[in-house]
């Protein structure tokens, strides 16, 4: 015992007993000494310890060498490599287990070297808890990021919760902690037990963690999340051959969507959420039926408050557990894939949360945030704001977004919040923010990490578009980074949205005095590579549903409502509408509970189901809709001057002359019988959708099927045709190129 207490660096041991110890591999485990060996456990409460030998089932029992736990033996002439340890507790209660201190580290110089960079693309395989063999036996290495700690432990359920028993060593300046603990496997939970500098202790979940607890439970989960076997190679090969030119010119027509409110189960539980796997099969047949391109996911990575609805995100790489497990949500993407359907998934950047147990003063210290408050901290949210210039924060970030793309294969990523990243000041008073030296207020760190980001993701996971929810007039968010831009492929086009809202909440009496609200959009429509959405923030917190926006009686509510939709459809840009929507919902969302599908139950709801149903179908059919969005060609105005009566009519344009389309809408509640408006060439145009149809809810003003052109000088146009248009309607026609060429 002497030789053991004299080769015992006891400053170690001092920290260890103060669970403040970031070097307990070189007191713990075996050593050489000599020529022989020195071997020390340390076990609170334990009564006695034994070693034996994996090669030859050799025991030695080791001595106590203090009343704390902590034992040690002196091996003359040991050779012994890998032992299992014995533990007697009390009578009977005997425990064996391969020593954590008897492991090499995972993590090598390459990878801190590039996390410190801010380069390591896949830093999530190393930190956060992975189950693996390490020298054949079973166990999952954990592993995290806390430089400004003492020392940090893993606790959990198959620890007691106890902070002595599994203290990590830490990778020099990397600030990184490791420990590979054997007999831990899935499903096991756990923390990170933090000794600030102060000497504060903080229970802290995995920053990396793959899978948590149910709320209200908080602890993070070990997972194996590279065991799913995948189905969709056939899916992930075509995107990737996709290029972004090629991307900008397919139909997009997402599906906004809050799973855990879509639907709910009648079964008496709490929640009543159903899975992510029984959710794909309801929610993609769904999609399939309603010709949506896309399903664009609120709140999947994990967060502890129903009412953020996934905006404060504490597990950025873990799918929450409230609709299953990781596993559970690839079944869902994967079959979503398998019916043509693109997973994009909402992505928080921005901020996160405040929750003890979370990212905020991680160590101790603002680790994630931005340790000045005029910088880290945004005071109507009640959040903390990344501190986007430490490139370990970068890092982070930047390989969550590669994360998702790769592990869970999502196709796209839609940034929330990205003005709030840009501008220093945004939400601010003066004095609640900090300027850069030169008085400006961009936030040029963010701006260089999105650049960063807009390069790497589309470079490593070709195919995988990110898109911008950005409200300001930030010039060139969706140029390349390499022209000046921010590298985003598509931005939401926030301005038409405030526009055309208010433009159609308006009586339509007055709405001849508002035609600017209407129109303006298409001055700054090839500014930007738009997204036209009605989301989810325009039918919540007392903005009334989308049907109960629209003036007059509830007749003219859903005229009202299928005139916008058509405009909307005919508009440039991709489309997106939140979940009930499609069917004019009454009730504003809420996450609390289901959608009103009883409405579909009347047939004025039914009915604008089905308008919205055959306004994706044509979409998708004629890609003057999309093929030519951001290029000037594929939109020209027939008649945009005529505020008097409300009337619009332009042309879409897409692959090939004969494939055009001629959108006329009415915004007033005014039949005419005789209207002229100009069209480009002449020809048959052939009616293919009437808003006012009475499959949809409409009233069935009867409208030509086919009108010819006549030589009628109108508009500035040499051709013109003169049809009947129903009140508050889109009328949709195809232009009849084979017709013409006779």
């Amino acid at each position: 015992m002497d030789r053991v207490k004299k080769w015992i660096d006891w400053n170690i041991y001092d920290a260890l007993m103060a669970e403040e110890c970031d070097v307990p591999h070189d007191l713990l485990g075996i050593h050489k000494c000599d020529g022989d060996q020195i071997v020390t456990v340390y076990r609170p409460c334990a009564r006695r310890i034994w070693i034996i030998d994996d090669r030859t089932d050799r025991e030695y029992e080791l001595d106590s060498i203090t009343d704390t736990g902590f034992f040690g033996a002196y091996i003359v002439g040991g050779c012994i490599k890998s032992y299992t340890v014995k533990v007697e507790y009390g009578d009977n209660d005997v425990v064996e287990f391969a020593d954590p201190y008897n492991f090499e580290p995972v993590i090598g110089e390459l990878d801190t070297y590039l996390f410190a960079e801010g380069n390591h693309t896949s830093i999530y395989k190393k930190l956060g808890a992975h189950p693996m063999k390490l020298g054949g036996i079973e166990g999952t290495m954990f592993a995290v990021w806390a430089p400004n700690a003492r020392g940090v432990s893993v606790v959990g359920d198959f620890n007691m919760w106890d902070g002595r028993m599994h203290q990590m060593r830490r990778h020099g300046s990397s600030g990184i902690y490791e420990l590979f603990i054997p007999g831990v496997k899935s499903g096991a939970v756990y923390k990170y037990r933090i000794t600030s500098c102060k000497g504060d202790k903080l229970y802290k979940t995995d920053p990396y963690g793959n899978y948590a607890e149910l709320r209200p439970g908080n602890a993070s989960v070990v997972y194996d999340i590279y065991n799913y076997k995948w189905k969709d190679s056939s899916w992930i090969k075509r995107r990737r051959s996709i290029d972004r030119n090629e991307r900008r010119r397919m139909p997009m027509s997402i599906y906004e969507c809050h799973i855990g409110s879509w639907c709910k189960k009648n079964d008496g539980t709490e929640d009543g959420f159903y899975s992510y796997r029984e959710t794909a099969a309801r929610l993609g047949d769904y999609l399939v039926k309603m010709n949506y391109t896309h399903v664009e996911l609120m709140g999947i990575a994990e967060y502890p408050f129903d009412g953020s609805w996934g905006y404060q995100v504490v597990g950025y790489y873990a799918p929450t557990s409230r609709y299953g497990n990781p596993d559970d949500f690839k079944y869902f993407v994967d079959y979503m894939h398998s019916l043509g359907i693109g997973v994009i998934l909402d992505w928080v950047p921005a901020h996160f949360p405040r929750d003890e147990h979370g990212l905020g003063r991680f160590d101790g210290t603002a680790l994630y945030e931005h340790p000045d408050s005029r910088r880290g901290e945004h005071p109507d949210w009640g959040t903390y704001i990344f501190n986007y210039a430490k490139t370990e924060v970068s890092n982070f970030l930047i390989a969550n977004a590669l994360f998702w793309a790769r592990e869970y294969h999502i196709d796209g990523l839609r940034v929330d919040a990205v003005a709030s990243m840009l501008y220093l000041d945004y939400g601010k008073n003066d004095g609640e923010w900090l300027p850069n030296p030169d008085g400006s207020k961009e936030n040029l760190d963010a701006i260089e990490m999105l650049h960063k980001l807009n390069t790497i993701v589309p470079k490593e996971e070709p195919g995988v578009y990110i898109i911008a929810e950005e409200s300001t007039s930030w010039a060139g968010v969706t140029a390349p980074v390499e022209l000046g831009g921010l590298g985003f492929l598509f931005k939401w086009n926030m301005g038409w949205m405030n526009d055309f809202l208010e433009y159609m909440k308006t009586d339509p009496y007055f709405r001849s005095g508002n035609h600017n609200k209407l129109c303006f959009s298409m001055m700054y429509a090839y500014s930007e590579n738009f997204v036209q959405v009605l989301s989810h923030d325009e039918v919540v917190h007392g903005k009334a549903s989308m049907i109960y926006k629209m003036p007059g009686d509830m007749r003219a509510k859903f005229a009202n409502l299928r005139t916008a939709y058509g405009f909307m459809y005919g508009h440039p840009g991709k489309k997106l509408l939140f979940m009930g929507q499609e069917f004019a919902q009454t009730r504003e969302w809420s996450e609390a509970r289901q959608l009103d599908w009883e409405l579909l139950e009347y047939p004025e709801h039914e009915g604008m189901q089905r308008y919205v149903k055959e306004l994706n179908k044509y979409y998708i059919t004629y890609d003057a809709l999309n093929y030519n969005d951001y290029d000037p060609m594929g939109f020209e105005w027939m008649s945009c001057d005529d505020n008097s009566n409300s009337i619009v009519s332009f042309v879409r344009r897409g692959s090939t002359p004969e494939k055009q389309l001629l959108f006329v809408c009415n915004f007033t509640p005014v039949l005419h019988d005789k209207y002229r408006i100009p069209v480009p060439c002449k020809g048959i145009y052939s009616l293919i959708m009437n808003s006012d149809d009475v499959k949809y809810g409409g009233d069935g003003t009867k409208v030509s099927a086919n009108i010819k052109s006549d030589k009628i000088f109108c508009g500035g146009r040499d051709n013109s045709i003169e049809l009947v248009i129903p009140p508050l309607s889109t009328l949709i026609f195809r232009y009849n190129y084979k017709e013409e060429r006779k």
